[in-house]
């Protein structure tokens, strides 16, 4: 990189994140930026993001491809800074500036976005020693450093001669980009560092492990030497029968979830217990609360307003478990989480303060969001500091399960979906609408009575809603 370029890296994203997969650029090579502009769609662990570019100019490169995992510290872009001219052919290749402005400063370009290791509060005169960012939780600079030239393209490779011919075609070591791409590449028996690659600077990318793998040059580019042929079809052999196989690398949200759920089931000692329980009163307030304000109330939201409820007669319930100090905290505010299905997998969005809210509030909340589910779009903010969570599974047409407990939570309630069933009121069998309470808990937090009391005040209010007058 030339003197008055700036890259653009990765910024830390928080709650302990350190890489995420890159969906899209918004922005092409030779595209003109301002100061804040989004110019990349990121996806954590967490959320999908947007982020703006803290400097003005033109964009000369981009370092990674949709698809590919970038870790916090990584650059992400190079910009020219504003008075900066490309030369001939720099556009579109990557190139650097041909040459430089002397006027232009770099707090003057600075972004004043909230970017963890950006701002323009940062003092003019800065060290231009090179940091370093080997740690894994390593911060990023807080105003990136002019940085020298760097060499361009890797000198060409000489061809192998005969006297030399431990040198092959797997010694040449292309720099590749993602890990997804070389595990990607070695469930299909390539060696991605030995493709040639088409990304910036040679880096190899997905679709360079795509066209390898459908050129069939997996098994035949990695036998080894000296193997007869009747061995060296047995790769083969085994690589046709898998190619309707379809393999997904376990990343972002879905890794989160695979860990925690693991580490879950692991490591608490769990019981469920479960209610029958008769909605039909539920389904007639429900109607009557509607047609009284003229306003829609979710069946969701009203059985989370028994919940709360619940949660502040039994407050254990609403409590986590802190490891590392061997303590049961039980927590003063209920932020309740709803767990969702989304486009990117199982979230589960949180309520915060639901405990201080009407039913009015909370209807709206929970509203909100379930509406953001259709999209998987939420903030950080939003994904944290959950104390209980609410699994509504029965629109999936299921009457039970037995949910696996959100860590560090000790309890979740699921609900089943309601249907016609045969139910005996006042010694009449008769058809009522009937739904399956499933609760889980965390046997360490408390034993069965707290958990068995809780549910049933949590069905006693489905199956009578004016008992919970009482307690409001």
């Amino acid at each position: 990189m030339n003197t008055g370029t700036r890259e653009f890296i990765l910024p830390d994203l928080g709650e302990g994140l350190t890489e995420a997969e890159l969906i899209s650029w918004k922005v092409e090579i030779g595209d003109e930026v301002h100061v804040d502009q989004m110019v990349v769609e990121v996806e954590s662990a967490k959320s999908v993001v947007e982020l703006p570019c803290p400097y003005a100019g033109q964009v000369v490169s981009l370092h990674a491809n949709a698809g590919d995992t970038v870790s916090a510290g990584q650059a992400l872009l190079t910009v020219a800074e504003a008075g900066v001219e490309m030369g001939a052919g720099d556009e579109g290749d990557g190139g650097t500036p041909a040459s430089v402005s002397q006027s232009g400063s770099s707090t003057e370009n600075s972004s004043g976005a909230n970017l963890i290791g950006y701002g323009t509060s940062e003092p003019k005169t800065r060290s231009t020693k090179k940091r370093s960012f080997g740690g894994k939780h390593a911060a990023a600079p807080a105003v990136p450093t002019v940085i020298p030239d760097a060499p361009s393209q890797p000198p060409a490779e000489t061809p192998a001669s005969p006297s030399n011919s431990s040198t092959t075609a797997n010694d040449r070591v292309s720099p590749v980009s993602s890990p997804l791409v070389r595990k990607l590449a070695k469930d299909h028996g390539i060696s991605a560092k030995s493709l040639p690659g088409t990304g910036p600077g040679g880096v190899v990318t997905r679709a360079d492990v795509m066209a390898a793998i459908e050129s069939g040059a997996g098994a035949a580019a990695h036998v080894p030497a000296g193997t007869s042929p009747a061995k060296a079809s047995s790769p083969a052999a085994s690589s046709d029968q898998s190619d309707r196989d379809t393999r997904t690398p376990i990343t972002g949200l879905r890794k989160v979830v695979s860990e925690r759920l693991t580490k879950s089931r692991q490591e608490i000692p769990e019981a469920t217990i479960w209610l029958d329980v008769d909605a039909t009163e539920l389904l007639a307030t429900k109607k009557a609360l509607e047609a009284r304000t003229g306003e829609k109330y979710s069946l969701l939201s009203l059985v989370a307003r028994f919940v709360v409820a619940g949660l502040k007669k039994y407050p254990i319930i609403n409590s986590s478990i802190d490891t590392a100090a061997g303590e049961i905290v039980t927590h003063g505010d209920i932020n309740l989480g709803l767990a969702a299905q989304t486009p990117r997998g199982l979230m589960v969005p949180v309520v915060h303060g639901a405990g201080e809210l009407s039913l009015r509030q909370l209807r709206d909340s929970v509203s909100g969001t379930v509406g953001k589910a259709a999209s998987g779009k939420f903030d950080p903010s939003e994904l944290t500091g959950g104390t209980f969570t609410l699994n509504n599974y029965g629109v999936f047409g299921v009457d039970g399960s037995a949910p696996i407990i959100n860590l560090p939570e000790v309890a979740m309630l699921g609900l089943g979906r309601i249907k016609d069933r045969p139910w005996v009121v006042d010694g009449e069998l008769t058809v009522r609408k009937v739904m399956y309470l499933s609760f889980v808990f965390d046997h360490r937090a408390c034993d069965g009575q707290e958990p068995s009391e809780f549910l049933t005040f949590v069905a006693d209010c489905i199956e009578n809603p004016i008992s919970l007058l009482p307690e409001l």
